[in-house]
């Protein structure tokens, strides 16, 4: 009975550092005769092991040091993509209770999703995605794992550069009190995106170990709760409706003055309606928030690789701080889309803070919080690129010892490669809109559910038993999402609109 065997050496081993990438995963029994013989108890075992894998080379060579509250900030930071701008745009295409309804079931989802990895890699005791791939389905699994990982993050990182590059020079822009751009070089994006890159990007993806990242991490979530906080505080102080509306958007005063005594008795009647929230909206635009919104939680590449770093890690351990992380979040997404809806009702964009600057462009709150944004996107590209680097070695350097010099290497490549995208072809984004549609649904939804099928020995859980058949349900659902996302980006690709291919 190989299983029991298997299950057994996960609980002996607390820190996740078993032969990971040193031996075929197909090989589990060469890992327990290495610690079977006199069979200790529980806790000598534990401390006998951590002794013994202090001297063994190991592919990540983590040694399991990260608290529960570092592994929770990075976490979260990887989950925190720059589509929380757009919540509220969904919002106000699905009203605010089947907004709730969608945000809930998504959250729910995705702890289900990160369940069913954590239990796979708890019984075979594996905790690298792309090696869960080549337990379920040999190398076909371990190659499509892994470039799921490499396209899905290297596109999450080039949208998060492409952010830097548009919205950097903007800020500098209004801090210098500037009608216009400059032909000066701290007002090229190009420029500023290498520098960003090189100066704070790279030495933060250069860390040996994720764990470091927890302090850069809760400074990048406490730039977005002040973004939360301004965007409460604003509700209060921005007029509905905007004055700018009877101005067609053109911030022309004395247009408005002109037309204000006209437009009194219309604004009147109209600012119920204009103001008023809606519940429950269905239009042309609702059907494409919804894959959006399936995403808002992508953190599944980096679960493991967490975990395998977390000091005295468990399956329940690692439960708990997905649950954390993802509830966090929850209400981080709720409150700021509530409360920028809000703000504008009908009248948000898709970007909530382009809303914000058409009310006063040089708006000093909404600036600080812009340069808040443009942080806590900037630190969440080390959190990206780690899984990135990880794929990579598992794909190329299975078999290989930790090395420095690949290590620096693989960043700096991978950072040079999306900053090289990012300037001379900003219409990749479009390309990776298509790309996040197919490896995002892969990465929640389908590879969890059907890794989970084919390595939970049939001993365990027969293949017609409930949880083997809700994990197909769920790979199910992940296929149903990415033909819709698909369709959606066809679709605006052959109406030449193009707005709705992003998915982080």
């Amino acid at each position: 009975m190989e299983a029991p065997l298997q299950t057994e050496m996960v609980e002996l081993v607390p820190n996740g550092k078993h032969s990971e990438g040193l031996l075929p995963v197909t090989t589990p029994m060469a890992v327990n005769q290495r610690v079977e013989g006199p069979r200790p108890s529980c806790v000598e075992g534990e401390g006998f092991l951590q002794k013994n894998s202090s001297k063994e080379p190991h592919f990540t060579d983590f040694v399991g040091k990260t608290s529960f509250g570092m592994s929770v900030f990075n976490l979260s930071n990887a989950i925190m993509g720059s589509g929380i701008l757009g919540l509220a745009y969904a919002m106000a295409n699905t009203g605010i209770i089947l907004f709730l309804f969608l945000l809930t079931a998504v959250a729910l989802l995705s702890s289900y999703s990160i369940h069913l990895l954590l239990k796979s890699s708890g019984i075979v005791g594996i905790r690298a995605y792309e090696q869960l791939g080549y337990r379920a389905f040999g190398t076909p699994g371990k190659l499509a794992a892994a470039l799921a990982i490499t396209l899905q993050n290297i596109g999450a990182m080039s949208s998060y550069l492409y952010i830097i590059k548009s919205e950097l020079p903007l800020v500098i822009q209004t801090f210098l009190n500037l009608e216009e751009q400059t032909s000066d070089w701290y007002m090229n994006g190009n420029y500023l995106v290498i520098l960003v890159s090189i100066i704070v990007i790279l030495p933060l993806a250069l860390m040996r170990q994720l764990g470091y990242l927890g302090y850069s991490s809760g400074f990048s979530l406490s730039c977005m709760v002040f973004f939360l906080i301004a965007v409460i505080y604003k509700k209060f102080h921005v007029p509905c409706p905007l004055p700018l509306s009877f101005a067609n958007i053109t911030g022309n005063v004395s247009l408005v003055e002109v037309m204000k005594e006209e437009a009194q008795l219309q604004a009147e009647t109209e600012a119920t309606a204009l103001c008023t929230p809606s519940y429950f909206t269905l239009n042309s635009q609702t059907a494409y928030t919804i894959p959006i919104m399936a995403f808002a939680f992508v953190c599944h590449p980096e679960v493991l690789p967490i975990y395998t770093e977390l000091k005295d890690p468990s399956k329940r351990k690692m439960q708990h701080i997905s649950n954390l992380s993802i509830a966090v979040m929850y209400v981080m997404y709720f409150l700021a889309a509530l409360f920028g809806y809000l703000t504008f009702y009908d009248g948000v964009e898709s970007e909530l803070l382009h809303t914000y600057s058409k009310v006063d462009p040089f708006d000093v709150l909404i600036l600080c919080v812009r340069v808040a944004v443009l942080t806590a996107v900037t630190l969440t590209v080390p959190i990206v690129l780690f899984p990135v680097r990880r794929a990579i070695q598992q794909m190329l350097f299975t078999n290989e010892e930790f090395s420095w010099v690949r290590h620096v290497l693989i960043a700096i490549g991978l950072l040079t490669c999306i900053n090289l995208l990012v300037i001379f072809a900003p219409n990749i984004l479009g390309i990776f809109g298509v790309i996040g549609a197919t490896s995002a649904p892969c990465l929640i939804f389908i590879f969890p559910a059907i890794f989970y099928f084919r390595i939970i020995p049939t001993e365990n859980e027969p293949a017609k038993s409930t949880p083997k058949i809700l994990a197909l349900c769920f790979a199910v659902l992940g296929l149903l999402l990415m033909t819709m996302s698909l369709s959606f980006i066809i679709i605006d690709w052959v109406s030449g609109t193009g707005q709705h291919g992003g998915s982080h």
